[in-house]
């Protein structure tokens, strides 16, 4: 086999290793494997244009200019490549720092070459020679030193660098070896005989190796990946399950507590209503026995609403609106002409919903702090407006002396309540001749 025929099976060879990268590289879109193309194209070109070295188009100081400078650029990426795939600038920043000197030393070594091949009508074949050995000294120098420092490092992506490496430098001392022994390299040779040779063989070697670490690489990378992926996602399973735990328990809690408040505030109604009652009751009972049997059934008749709401958190208005007959009785009774309920309530906001209670505890804040009498009648009025507010409005006319400092709770129990529900709170108003407060209804839908 010919030289000519092994250089063309050569480059199929690093072409197909050059196709592979090139498909990896538009999957990863990684820098490593553009590093890696460029490293295997320097090279493709040095030997697709030394084919036999009788190529008719790449002659004279063409030739020259090639033969010195395409192996440099090889070497100019292999610097940024093996720093990609084994973090030099981490791991060995003194070699880093000695390969960028290294690639200072290349740049000059082109223009050199340049001027050499291009700038010049005379051909200074000495000084060609001399640099282009000197550079290649230079080079062997830079690869043991670099081949034995990385050796060093742990992890099989070092020890697979410095091995391919390695092969490349016993490929190219060899064929410079050869080269400088024999110098008829303008005749057709056999392909063991021909200096290159060897040198192809070193780049196919670390070429094999390079692509076996950036398999590696990938494989690791992706089981890396993996394991990070299984590993956030049992955290974001944990999160959401203890998220969803919490916001169970949150809103456990919250309706305890919602239902404790209510009950509470509910309950809280009872004795005070009772102690009104039994006081109104007692002076009945030796006036007007007749009426107190009434007041006794009407009184059982509340009672019975106030145990069976104790539970509820809504009722509706219908309901409300029976219940304050009831109680509104007990108050005509005891007060006669001195109080007066006018009810003005649209149908159509029956069925909406309010907390129980509400109504009473309205009319006996009204009774309470409020003078009523024949001569200075105590009127309350319940309205509704068209956008489901329920107004409860009573005269103002206030006591002189009341024996209760007014502590404002039973509004305050009300306001709660709605707290409680997450409804829009009541508005309150006092003008020169009212008192005013609107209530929200809340729609069964």
């Amino acid at each position: 086999m010919t030289f000519a025929t092994w250089n063309l099976l050569f480059t199929g060879m690093v072409s197909s290793i050059l196709l592979l990268n090139v498909v990896q590289w538009s999957i990863y879109w990684e820098r490593i494997y553009g590093l890696y193309t460029l490293y295997m194209l320097a090279w493709l070109v040095y030997f697709s244009l030394r084919v036999d070295e009788i190529n008719e188009y790449v002659t004279g100081n063409i030739w020259y200019f090639v033969r010195a400078t395409a192996p440099m650029l090889a070497y100019f990426v292999y610097f940024d490549f093996a720093d990609s795939l084994i973090q030099l600038q981490n791991r060995l920043p003194a070699l880093f720092r000695l390969f960028r000197l290294a690639k200072a030393i290349i740049l000059i070594y082109l223009l050199l070459m340049g001027a050499l091949c291009f700038g010049t009508t005379d051909w200074h074949e000495t000084i060609y020679e001399t640099a282009h050995t000197v550079m290649r000294l230079l080079m062997v120098a830079l690869a043991t030193y670099g081949i034995v420092r990385i050796r060093q490092l742990k992890g099989v992506v070092p020890r697979y660098v410095a091995l391919g490496s390695a092969f490349l430098l016993i490929g190219g001392i060899t064929a410079m070896v050869l080269s400088m022994m024999n110098q008829s390299l303008e005749k057709p040779q056999l392909f063991l005989s021909a200096p290159l040779t060897y040198l192809e063989f070193g780049i196919l070697a670390e070429l094999i190796c390079f692509t076996l670490v950036l398999g590696y690489q990938q494989r690791r990378g992706a089981i890396k990946s993996a394991i990070i992926e299984q590993r956030l996602a049992r955290e974001r399973e944990r999160h959401q399950r203890e998220q969803v735990e919490a916001e169970l328990v949150t809103e456990k809690l919250q309706q305890q507590m919602s239902a404790m408040q209510m009950m509470a505030l509910q309950t809280q109604l009872n004795p005070h209503f009772l102690f009104n009652s039994l006081n109104s009751l007692s002076s009945l009972i030796a006036d007007e026995p007749a009426k107190a049997v009434r007041f006794v059934d009407e009184m059982s008749s509340v009672y019975r609403y106030l145990l069976r709401t104790n539970n509820l958190t809504l009722t509706t208005l219908q309901i409300e609106l029976v219940f304050i007959d009831s109680y509104y009785h007990l108050l005509k009774t005891r007060y006669g002409a001195g109080i007066e309920l006018i009810k003005t309530v649209d149908d159509a906001f029956l069925m909406y919903k309010l907390p129980p209670l509400t109504l009473q505890l309205l009319l006996e804040n009204a009774v309470k702090h409020n003078i009523v009498s024949t001569d200075q009648p105590l009127v309350i009025r319940f309205d509704t407006s068209i956008d489901g507010w329920l107004t409860v409005s009573n005269t103002l006319q206030r006591k002189v002396v009341n024996r209760v400092n007014s502590t404002q709770k039973g509004l305050l129990n009300i306001l709660s309540k709605y707290q409680l529900l997450g409804q829009l709170p009541p508005k309150m108003e006092e003008t020169a001749n009212e008192f005013i407060v609107a209530l929200p209804l809340i729609d069964p839908d």
